[in-house]
């Protein structure tokens, strides 16, 4: 079993670690902007798509680095030399720990989702081991030990997730995996056994015995635990424990056989890990990313829902609602006033849309109950009646805008001066009919390319009208016909319809840059 001092050594650094981590106030950011496709991959883009037009739940998973590991530290053979060196016998060996060496090591670790990733490493250890001379172990005296292993391990970052913060500034993971060791072990002196003459190599890979030297290939289970500290989006520091059994056993690592195959090889290490790939493409390794960030801060601040519009129960439909409706039963069409009362124009105690003679004269009351009075009627009142009653049978008007220009674009989507000179002109006859719309239309072709470009000269138009004549940006509906027009021409049309006047950028990542 490993040194208690080094696991002591390691739980001290952990603790050190998540002090300060504790001290940080962790991001609300849930890790990046949604909106950007830049960093979705192509093959999830369909996703991407159908959740920005909210016809999916979940956003797409972003494109993420990869972690170049290095690491250095101490490297022990755990077997069956006692912890003392005394002048015991060989009967009845304890189990122990040696003096060791160093390793170091580099690795790459790529995530497979928010919790669980794969790291392929490579590492090597030289150790030493007290020499066994004639039944006593001469400390002054260490047989080599050198290792090397090729592994690939399966980590899984327990605290990447949280309901109570935004993304960790620390990540603690356990791991197991496979390894392919070779190690090499070198009695420096004859001893008992002087070498390694009759040694077996049973259930390893393969196995050579040169005198003095063994040279051996196994299969080892990897089994550990570590914790990184983030400095930065580019870097984290970390420490980690691994052990090396060997499967399904060895006995000579340590140069003495005992019949017991439990020997096995401990590291513990320092780590310098760096995301790696171009961050303007790539979002920080997912075990750095709460995944439930964008849940809480959508519903904190809701940026894509859609929500629906509040509704206040109005039960005769004349605009009040019923907690300040006075009147809250008066007929469909009926005009009312602010505290939803028929309006009485003319005071006679008939409401106006009952009366038939909405301004009676007080000296022709009292009125019947339509609302006409004892006077006969003069021709001018007759007149004004119908005035009025026509003012609110008026439909709404027709668009008589019937013959705007289009714009042609040779390249980009920069408006040249003659464009201006006909959207000057079109301002004139937009201001003048403020009972129009116009729609501006793009025809984009099939490609991204095609599309950002047309949604880029839709824009460009719109913004002319507002910021140059001046023309109020609801007035415009931005509108794309699926491609059937000429794609380097922009129309507008005055319509009556409704819209939007803005849309998002279909493709950001290629907007043009002319």
């Amino acid at each position: 079993m490993a040194s208690k001092k080094y696991l002591l050594l390691t739980a001290c650094l952990v603790v050190l670690f998540q002090t300060i981590s504790s001290a940080q106030t962790s991001t609300t950011d849930w890790g990046w902007n949604w909106k950007d496709s830049s960093k979705v991959a192509t093959k999830n883009i369909p996703q991407y798509n159908e959740f920005l037009n909210n016809q999916f739940p979940y956003p797409a998973r972003p494109r993420d680095q990869w972690e170049l590991g290095f690491s250095a530290g101490h490297s022990l053979i755990v077997g069956d030399v006692p912890m003392s060196f005394s002048s015991a016998s060989t009967t009845g060996f304890s189990r122990g720990a040696y003096v060791g060496g160093v390793v170091v090591g580099a690795s790459l670790r790529k995530s497979l989702g928010h919790v669980f990733s794969v790291r392929g490493g490579l590492s090597y250890s030289s150790d030493h081991v007290p020499h066994y001379v004639s039944g006593v172990f001469s400390k002054p005296t260490l047989d080599a030990s050198t290792s090397a292993a090729l592994s690939v391990d399966f980590l899984a970052s327990l605290n990447s997730s949280s309901y109570y913060r935004g993304n960790p500034k620390s990540n603690i993971y356990v791991l197991a995996g496979y390894s392919l060791v070779n190690s090499v072990v070198t009695k420096t002196l004859g001893g008992s056994p002087s070498n390694f003459t009759g040694v077996t190599f049973n259930n390893t890979l393969s196995g050579t015995v040169n005198g003095n030297k063994l040279n051996v290939w196994y299969h080892a289970l990897d089994l550990g635990f570590g914790y990184a500290y983030k400095l930065s989006n580019k870097i984290n520091l970390g420490i980690e424990e691994k052990l090396l059994l060997p499967v399904p056993g060895m006995d000579y690592l340590d140069g003495i056989s005992t019949g017991k195959s439990n020997d096995f090889i401990n590291y513990v290490t320092a780590k310098v890990n760096i995301n790696i790939g171009n961050s303007a493409k790539r979002v920080q390794p997912l075990w750095w990313i709460n995944a439930n960030n964008y849940a809480y801060n959508e519903l904190n601040a809701p940026k894509h829902m859609k929500m629906p519009k509040v509704v206040l129960p109005d039960a005769d439909g004349d605009g009040v609602t019923d907690q300040f409706d006075l009147e809250p039963n008066t007929p469909a069409g009926a005009p009312v006033d602010s505290h939803g009362v028929s309006k009485d124009t003319d005071g006679d105690g008939v409401p106006d849309y009952r009366d038939k003679e909405l301004l009676t004269p007080q000296k022709c009351f009292p009125v019947n109950n339509d609302g006409v009075g004892t006077c006969p009627e003069p021709a001018c009142c007759k007149e004004l009646r119908d005035q009025i009653a026509n003012m609110q049978l008026v439909s709404k008007t027709e668009c008589a805008i019937t013959d705007l220009p289009s714009v042609q674009f040779k390249s980009g989507a920069a408006l040249t001066k003659d464009a201006q000179k006909l959207l000057d002109a079109a301002a004139a006859k937009i201001k003048a009919n403020p009972n129009c719309k116009v729609k501006v239309i793009g025809h984009p072709a099939a490609s991204k390319a095609a599309q950002q470009l047309s949604y880029e000269r839709v824009s460009a138009i719109i913004k002319y009208f507002v910021e140059k004549q001046g023309v109020a940006e609801n007035r415009f509906i931005f509108n794309y016909d699926g491609g059937t027009g000429d794609a380097s021409t922009i129309d507008l049309q005055g319509t009556t319809e409704e819209g939007p006047n803005t849309v998002p950028a279909p493709h950001p990542n290629l907007k043009h840059k002319g």
